[in-house]
């Protein structure tokens, strides 16, 4: 089942519980080019989907699964482990269900767990991508990491926490720490202790940068010298020659 539709399924789940108008969302979810506005309507709708430990465990399934179908063999998933009191839901049991589905994987051999000599955890593909055979026969595989996202509305002590769980995690796979949410919403100031302390302990860290016009925060961001940033499509000359100093990647999906 492809992402729009899952998506859809999953929507119109809610809409019958009452939890959101689903008529609504349904046409953002089913366009392929969206305003910035409705990219953030649909993140939006994201977060209330991904608030369930099943939907959670559902969706990663699939994900890795579409994922494998297209021949891909290394996929770093980047995730925002959320807190719902109601459900009894917190950062370590949404991060749970995440693995779970990462287990419920039965169409490809799935690799998310470093193993012991293989180098540090942030280093990207490990050694073990030379032995894809057993007993003589080839199986499919993808390997996996784990980016945990910090998201833009969360306060400085949030933050914090979902870099402790990520330290907790390497061993599951979790190999960066990754700043994403609606670009106008909160201030790089709040972020920024959670950030450094990622760093001093080894994680590699992603900045979504430059998705709205602020020069401000994207020099700020390119200062901090992230392993790699995300977008970069409001930069001025300034901020591109500064980019192509530092030799930050882009990532532009």
């Amino acid at each position: 089942m492809g992402p729009k539709n899952s998506d859809n399924e999953l929507a119109r789940g809610l809409g019958d519980k009452g939890v959101i108008a689903f008529s609504d969302v349904e046409h953002v979810i089913m366009k392929s080019e969206r305003t910035l506005h409705e990219v953030f309507k649909l993140f939006d709708l994201i977060h209330i989907l991904t608030t369930d430990h099943k939907i959670i465990t559902r969706i990663t399934k699939e994900v890795v699964e579409d994922f494998a179908s297209d021949n891909v063999v290394y996929l770093e998933l980047r995730t925002t482990p959320k807190k719902n009191d109601s459900i009894g839901m917190t950062k370590l049991s949404y991060m749970e269900a995440v693995i779970d589905g990462l287990k419920a994987v039965t169409a490809v051999d799935v690799d998310f767990m470093p193993r012991d000599g293989d180098g540090d955890a942030g280093s990207g593909m490990d050694p073990v991508l030379k032995s894809d055979t057993c007993n003589g026969t080839e199986r499919k595989k993808i390997y996996i990491r784990l980016l945990l996202s910090i998201d833009r509305r969360e306060t400085t002590e949030a933050a914090m926490e979902t870099v402790k769980l990520a330290l907790e995690m390497r061993h599951l796979g979790v190999v960066g720490i990754d700043l994403s949410g609606n670009p106008i919403v909160g201030e790089w100031s709040t972020f920024l202790p959670a950030l450094k302390f990622a760093r001093e302990q080894g994680l590699c860290i992603t900045l979504h940068c430059g998705e709205v016009p602020n020069p401000t925060e994207i020099r700020s961001m390119l200062d901090f010298m992230p392993q790699r940033i995300g977008h970069a499509c409001c930069f001025e000359e300034e901020e591109w020659k500064k980019l192509k100093s530092f030799n930050i990647p882009v990532r532009y999906l």
